[in-house]
């Protein structure tokens, strides 16, 4: 018998851009796509307990929420144009060409990656309408107030339908102008993915792992000389490679240190290693993803985690660092080093960052791990708590809860 629950929540996670993408081209207004969809999903979670779930869910949900956003509409013009109305809902004329790659979800991509939008706002918008994530999920993402997001992303829907921009994959004069925030946004949602923060959600999300390396690779056959496209393609893959050795039996992370590396994917890693090398053979300044990408590469060229070379991945994380000083980058950065110089030199690194990372809990976790090493278990227990007090992810707090717990 089908779990109507998981049906619903497995629905929600492979549907919810592409119904949002297929109103958003069809009404051409964010809200009422985001509304339509959402208000489908209510009546399955009504419906479905009592009439079973659908022969074909996505299907279903597509009907119901193009149903609910006509009647928006229609409240909407009651006092409108009434021609104007019936040319929106019984239009039958063929779509205009809609770009080189006709996939629904990377044109709603653009869209909202627009550049008449600030950088932040591209990656929040398209976090929501594309990625499915909740307002609170995007908000622990940008380390900001949930108030706050909510009404950076209202914002930034009624600007794209005041401004009238367009749904489609931009030409390809206008790509570069758009691609950062394209792959800002691939990369946060690849990570929500990678260490779900929601509370009612597994571990590691491939849903959205899946569909990140997806998309990047669509885009790859539009910009394939673009090293940092191929970085984040790289980056991904390489990442991705290890997943399965990422969570035990019991749902817990696993840490790099810890993972059998025997279960890592071999042709992931492959692919990645040639995107990483082909970048490397360009001779060009490698940029963010790149640089990730390559110490991803060292990681993962390692049979053993004592075979890693700390040296070569401090030496990266510094030319990271100088292209991207954030506090998070530079606490990657004290990790390696803490293989690389010892605890004690990597502690008084992660030290100085407490005035800006004080409410992320893997500066706690990373603390934690230090004091552990170096013997202050006391100081130690004191931070696994913190740590473990702002985690939300489930396998993450299972994986702190048992570090702390081993310190007796």
């Amino acid at each position: 018998m089908i779990d109507v629950g998981e049906a619903i929540t497995r629905a929600h996670h492979e549907e919810w851009a592409r119904v949002v993408a297929a109103l958003a081209r069809r009404f051409g207004d964010l809200d009422i796509a985001e509304e339509a969809t959402a208000e489908a999903f209510a009546t399955a979670v009504e419906r479905w307990p009592a009439d079973g779930v659908p022969p074909n869910p996505g299907a279903w949900l597509t009907t119901t929420a193009h149903r609910k956003a006509i009647d928006r509409v229609r409240r909407e013009n009651k006092r409108g144009d009434k021609h104007a109305e019936a040319q929106l809902l019984y239009d039958d004329d063929p779509p205009e060409p809609l770009g080189a790659i006709d996939d629904e979800r990377l044109r709603l991509i653009f869209t909202c990656c627009h550049p008449a939008l600030a950088m932040e706002t591209r990656v929040a918008l398209t976090l929501r309408m594309v990625g499915g994530l909740t307002v609170p999920e995007i908000a622990r993402a940008f380390l900001v107030a949930e108030s706050a997001m909510g009404q950076r992303i209202t914002r930034a829907k009624t600007k794209i339908k005041a401004a009238r921009i367009p749904y489609r994959v931009p030409s390809a004069e206008d790509l570069p102008a758009r691609v950062s925030g394209v792959l800002a946004v691939l990369y946060l949602v690849f990570n929500e993915g990678y260490l779900a923060t929601g509370s009612d959600t597994d571990p590691i999300r491939r849903d959205l792992t899946a569909e990140a390396i997806r998309l990047t690779r669509l885009i790859r056959a539009l910009m394939p000389d673009d090293g940092e496209v191929t970085g984040l393609l790289a980056l991904m893959l390489l990442i991705e490679a290890r997943s399965t050795a990422r969570v035990s039996p019991n749902g817990d992370l696993i840490s790099l240190d810890e993972q059998y590396r025997g279960a890592w994917d071999a042709a992931l890693i492959a692919e990645g290693h040639r995107l990483v090398r082909e970048r490397l053979a360009a001779g060009a300044a490698p940029g963010r993803y790149q640089i990730l990408a390559a110490i991803n590469a060292v990681h993962t060229s390692a049979r053993d985690i004592r075979d890693t070379d700390w040296s070569q991945i401090v030496a990266l994380y510094d030319q990271l660092v100088r292209i991207d000083p954030s506090p998070i980058v530079a606490l990657n950065r004290a990790i390696a080093v803490a293989e690389f110089d010892g605890p004690e030199v990597a502690l008084a690194a992660v030290d100085r960052l407490e005035d800006k990372l004080s409410d992320y809990h893997i500066y706690h976790a990373t603390r934690a791990d230090l004091l552990r090493r170096l013997g202050y278990g006391q100081e130690s227990r004191a931070a696994y708590d913190r740590a473990i007090d702002l985690a939300s992810n489930t396998g993450e707090i299972a994986h702190l809860t048992r570090r702390r717990d081993q310190l007796g």
